[in-house]
């Protein structure tokens, strides 16, 4: 009886001691997301190169946009390269939360659907979705005018969701890239286009049938933009926040917004 009890006991002091290691194990456990990327020496920034003025594709098949160069200054204050993955902007929350890249700057509007997923820094950028309709469309004039109407959106994007969310309309067509968008819009095929503000804007004045659109002054949804990164990488998501303040503050954000959208967003 005595040799069952000390086996029992030696049993439980063995149970016992996997737990408290387990537990410190558990207490010991280090976010390294912020020393991983420094040692590495280069940060991977996913985005969709079809989203100008945020990201495109120049004439010598560079990235290049808003986004890039926001992406460009945050791995110069730490200290690494950045690397610029195209991603589909379809499935690009899935992405990085399969390590396919370390963060994400991407024209990503802040939704409470998209931070159940992933962690946001910023925002930095507040943006609408607009509608445009053809220059000779006199009968769409506001969000009520669309019932009945074809719609044209971005897949994947917060316009898609916009268009979700209006009632009666006849069709939404979903395509990979704006620009597709508007030639439809151009040729008829739509009869209005949902779009973020600082993306439709400049497709439109980049257009060489520029005058085909018009914007139409109501927004539907206003929005912030931000850049995501991996639940557990808190390291790193407060180190992009407080370079991000820093670059506000010292008027380099200004500076990349009139760069790209010709005013400065940053303005108080």
């Amino acid at each position: 009886m005595k040799k069952m009890k000390k086996i029992a006991m030696l049993l439980l002091t063995v149970v016992f001691a996997a737990a408290m290691f387990a537990g410190c194990a558990q207490k010991t456990t280090k976010d390294t997301s912020l020393d991983d990327i420094k040692k590495a020496g280069v940060i991977k920034i996913g985005m969709d190169a079809g989203y100008a003025p945020f990201e495109l594709v120049d004439n010598n098949s560079n990235i290049v946009g808003f986004d890039v160069d926001l992406g460009n200054k945050i791995a110069e204050k730490l200290g690494v390269k950045a690397e610029i993955v195209n991603t589909s902007f379809n499935g690009i929350i899935v992405a990085l939360t399969s390590d396919k890249f370390d963060m994400i700057i991407s024209g990503l509007s802040v939704t409470d659907e998209r931070k159940q997923q992933i962690a946001f820094a910023g925002p930095y950028l507040q943006s609408a979705q607009i509608i445009i309709v053809s220059s000779d469309n006199t009968e769409i004039k506001s969000a009520a005018d669309l019932k009945g109407k074809v719609i044209g959106v971005q897949l994947g994007s917060t316009g898609e969701v916009a268009a979700k969310k209006l009632e009666g309309l006849k069709e939404i067509k979903s395509y990979d890239a704006v620009p597709d968008e508007l030639i439809d819009l151009a040729t008829g095929r739509l009869d209005a286009v949902i779009v973020d503000k600082p993306v439709g804007g400049y497709y439109v004045t980049q257009s060489t049938n520029k005058d085909a659109y018009k914007t139409l002054d109501e927004a539907l949804v206003k929005e912030d933009i931000g850049i995501g990164l991996e639940k557990e990488d808190a390291a790193l998501t407060a180190e992009v926040q407080k370079i991000y303040d820093g670059l506000v503050a010292d008027g380099t954000m200004s500076k990349i917004s009139i760069k790209w959208f010709g005013y400065d967003a940053y303005a108080k």
